[in-house]
């Protein structure tokens, strides 16, 4: 009962707090508000881009037949 209250209010509260921390740090920075909002999303999905690579790569690693052939070999020695 109780809970509904509060997930409305955080629904309402959370984008005002991201504009205000937008507007903050665009005015701490001396820039216009857009530019620091499209250079936090630039940031973003480069940050995402980097992490689904190296979990493209570390997956890519550890099925390399190479490696486990390695891995079967040194298991039944």
């Amino acid at each position: 009962m109780l809970m509904l209250p509060l997930v409305q209010t955080f629904t309402v509260l959370a984008p005002l707090a991201g504009r205000l921390a937008t507007l903050l740090l665009a005015r701490s920075l001396n820039m216009p508000e857009p530019l620091v909002h499209a250079t936090g999303l630039f940031v973003f999905v480069r940050v995402q881009a980097f992490e689904k690579k190296a979990f493209e790569n570390s997956i890519a690693r550890s099925l390399c037949p190479v490696r486990v052939a390695r891995r079967l070999k040194s298991w039944f020695r």
